[in-house]
């Protein structure tokens, strides 16, 4: 017989997992919406195809609606797509856990990875100023680090938040009691970007997100990938403005669908700032971005999808912005490319 104490925590997580998939669910409808008023309405044939798919596979239909938005924008219904509200129910606890959180922790995942190419200057940790080599520095030497050989430099406090979080200085607007305020956070070099991306925007640092994940084998595989860049003004790319276009990993190339996306993904063939034939263009250095990151994901194995936030610098160097390794996002890839990560088995992790 259950106490009291057990049956409220039973009642407490059925309220939770309630409110969560409503959430998702919502913005699931939003998107497949959003995507028939441009496409069509999703026919009667797929609906009830991703209604028997989420409950045979999934083990309910709560599951569908992630399913009828991807299946709304290619007007086929695919095997193997992931719904984004199994993925953060199952995948991300049982394929990340707690050592997800390790990503959010800038000091620590320098400390792990030990990229040659990092961009960590020092960090602000629990009242504590550090060197990138995580030596305490006192307040009065720690500007004179960090500006030793840097006219500019960023601020990003842990978990960005959705690039809202990020502050740039020069060495008369720095002033660390202000910064302290901020939270806990990493300081980093200003990193002038390869050429090609200034076509699409000048002002802010373009980025490209790769989602890589490992294999129960212990291989390493990027398995999805979008470009995405700020609009006109932005001091960098902000998930409120970005825009965003998918990339084909096979070769590196921005997709040849003539499409791009705003934020909440609706459709456009032309870029709103610019005129750029972008269909078909090849990302630089492309190669060794993957090369990289199967290189720096094998030496965290733990955290068994990552998704990448990095960048092509000027001398062709590849420059991690931030690795995201909780419930990063997988709706987009879904939807435009997958499906993604057929093959993994992850549909079998609710009967763990």
């Amino acid at each position: 017989m259950k106490t009291i104490k057990q049956t409220a925590k039973i009642m407490l997580q059925k309220g939770q997992d309630y409110l969560y998939h409503r959430e998702q669910n919502t913005e699931a409808w939003r998107m497949m919406k959003l995507t028939e008023s441009y496409k069509g309405k999703l026919s009667k044939k797929n609906r009830v195809m991703c209604k028997e798919y989420a409950l045979d596979v999934f083990g309910h239909k709560k599951y569908a609606p992630w399913l009828m938005s991807y299946c709304s924008y290619s007007n086929e219904f695919k095997e193997g797509w992931i719904p984004d509200n199994y993925y953060g129910q199952y995948v991300v606890p049982l394929y990340k856990g707690d050592y997800g959180k390790i990503c959010d922790r800038a000091i620590t995942i320098n400390e792990l990875l030990k990229d040659k190419y990092s961009s960590d200057l020092g960090y602000f940790i629990n009242g504590l100023l550090f060197s990138h080599k995580k030596e305490v520095i006192d307040a009065k030497n720690f500007k004179k680090i960090l500006f030793e050989s840097e006219d500019r430099i960023v601020f990003k406090i842990e978990n960005s938040l959705q690039g809202k979080g990020v502050f740039f200085y020069d060495q008369n607007s720095f002033n660390i009691e202000k910064i302290k305020k901020l939270g806990n956070g990493v300081f980093q070099k200003f990193i002038i970007q390869h050429s090609f991306f200034n076509q699409f925007n000048k002002s802010a640092l373009a980025t490209i997100r790769l989602t890589s994940v490992l294999k129960d084998d212990g291989s390493v595989e990027v398995r999805a990938g979008y470009f995405r860049f700020g609009r006109d003004g932005d001091s960098h790319v902000i998930s409120s403005s970005q825009m965003r276009i998918p990339i084909d990993i096979k070769n590196g190339c921005l997709w040849d669908t003539h499409l791009a996306f705003y934020p909440k993904s609706e459709f456009t063939k032309k870029l709103p700032d610019n005129d750029i034939d972008y269909p078909g263009m090849k990302l630089p250095s492309f190669y060794h971005c993957i090369s990289e990151i199967k290189r720096l994901h094998a030496l965290i194995p733990y955290i068994r999808c990552i998704g990448w936030d990095i960048i092509v610098d000027e001398n062709n160097n590849m420059r991690v912005i931030e690795l995201n390794g909780g419930h990063n996002g997988i709706t987009f890839n879904e939807m435009v490319q997958g499906p993604c990560f057929k093959d993994l088995g992850w549909e079998k992790l609710r009967n763990t």
